[in-house]
């Protein structure tokens, strides 16, 4: 059964239904912009998640944008009103950045469906997650250098990942907006969709990681997202990891399943 929980005064809803967790950014006047309670309305909205049923994460925006990035209006603010630089760049660190990693990091995973622009800060939030769609009409930049600002809130570390060194510091220098075809083709994101077949392919890739074997894709996330030095070590570590797979409830299933040549009926356990 469907429910929801708001966070941040209604900035973030969370929206829970059959193993789905959509958390919704919700202030499309100011274009989603990360402000101070949407950041932690996000995060609120994560650690809601911990210890329950929950085997996938949508991220999404209401309006005309997914995230247009750090609030403009608190920039201006915090000129007009000569706030101290370290106060301004606190924010960056412990508010935005925090909330790109906690998502980054979350355990379980992460689809954002961007079917508006992504922007800067909003951009990381759409490459955070672990599957990112982006809508024909849409367009995500790291154009921090539009507002005379060096890149934050992750960039540095989740675009090269991408994309390459290279190919990253071009799209930082020139702060060139991405269509969603360009967006594809250099690995941005993972796909781009047409306007009439945008919400029934991301439905169906949500379906299918959702109805996946929680345990082993979490733990597959996991290792996906360790650095090992060698490939013997991520061997090793792999071997560790199975071995606690080994022992679910969907595991069993799934030899059951192949051995029977039907479809597994993972229950994520």
């Amino acid at each position: 059964m469907a429910a929801t929980t708001e966070f941040s005064d209604g900035l973030v809803r969370l929206e829970r239904d059959d193993g789905v967790a959509r958390v919704l950014l919700n202030d499309p006047d100011r274009r989603n912009a990360l402000s101070v309670g949407m950041t932690d309305g996000i995060e609120a909205a994560l650690d809601a998640l911990e210890g329950g049923d929950t085997r996938c994460v949508v991220v999404e925006g209401e309006g005309p944008a997914f995230c247009a990035g750090g609030d403009i209006d608190s920039m201006v603010e915090r000129q007009e009103s000569d706030e101290p630089v370290d106060h301004a760049v606190r924010h960056v660190i412990q508010e935005i950045g925090r909330c790109v990693k906690r998502l980054y990091e979350c355990e379980f995973p992460t689809l954002a469906k961007v079917d508006g622009a992504a922007f800067g800060a909003g951009a990381n939030l759409a490459i955070a997650c672990d599957v990112t769609a982006l809508h024909e009409d849409a367009q995500i930049g790291f154009g921090f250098r539009e507002v005379g600002l060096a890149v934050d809130s992750g960039t540095s570390y989740l675009l090269p990942r991408l994309v390459g060194e290279n190919v990253a510091k071009e799209l930082v220098y020139t702060g060139e907006l991405l269509s969603a075809e360009r967006a594809e083709e250099l690995g941005v994101v993972n796909h781009a969709v047409a306007d009439e077949e945008f919400e029934a392919q991301f439905s169906m890739l949500v379906e299918r990681i959702a109805s996946g074997p929680t345990v082993a894709l979490r733990t597959s996330k996991r290792l996906l997202r360790s650095e090992f030095a060698t490939l013997g070590e991520a061997i090793e570590h792999e071997a560790g990891a199975q071995a606690a797979v080994f022992d679910t409830h969907d595991h069993a299933e799934g030899v059951s399943a192949f051995t029977e040549k039907r479809q597994p009926e993972f229950e994520g356990r």
